[in-house]
């Protein structure tokens, strides 16, 4: 069983899984390679010059996977209470977790399905979203959303701190505290 399953490997999922990655916490991403991020030309992203979608994702997915989070690209097809928490079930396998992070973009056909509650979206071209307390909390306990599809701006600086901001929230429930990622700079 994984600890966290992060559903989508854009700026928010991978960024989750970057955070839970290297926080010790054994982590799964599932990615069915339709970000729109994919499309994008990046020159408004912190710390980067400029940068095109495709290269962003793939370097959010290998920071992710330098840390130890397995990345599967899969089309998820439905999630279910298990006991311990959830089976994620995908086109290419089933996989078991006791969290979920959603991360799915524009994307909340998979969100619907399980019973996730949505809401009418605010950014422009995003019909709708899910409904998040200010943690990234869903209306089932035990699954998290991060980025557009939680409501964020679809700028990837704005989803890829959510997608940190979820994890360090998770985490802490996790922990029983709140967690915090401090590297020092080296000598």
């Amino acid at each position: 069983m994984f600890d966290v399953v992060v559903i989508g490997a854009g700026p928010a999922g991978a960024s989750a899984a970057l955070f839970t990655a290297k926080a010790g916490k054994k982590t799964l991403v599932l990615d069915n390679d339709k970000t729109v991020t994919k499309r994008a030309w990046v020159e408004n992203h912190y710390g980067v010059l400029e940068i095109s979608g495709p290269n962003l994702v793939e370097i959010g997915k290998q920071q992710a996977s330098k840390f130890g989070a397995e990345i599967v690209q899969a089309t998820v097809t439905n999630i279910s209470q298990v006991e311990g928490g959830f089976k994620v079930e995908a086109e290419e396998g089933e996989y078991e977790a006791k969290h979920v992070i959603v991360a799915t973009g524009f994307f909340v056909d998979l969100a619907e399905k399980v019973g996730l509650a949505t809401k009418p979206g605010t950014e422009p071209r995003v019909k709708t979203i899910l409904d998040v307390d200010a943690a990234g909390k869903t209306n089932i306990e035990g699954i998290w959303a991060a980025g557009t599809v939680a409501g964020m701006s679809v700028h990837t600086i704005v989803t890829a701190g959510d997608g940190a901001k979820v994890a360090i929230n998770l985490l802490s429930v996790m922990n029983g505290e709140r967690y915090v990622d401090h590297d020092i700079l080296k000598a």
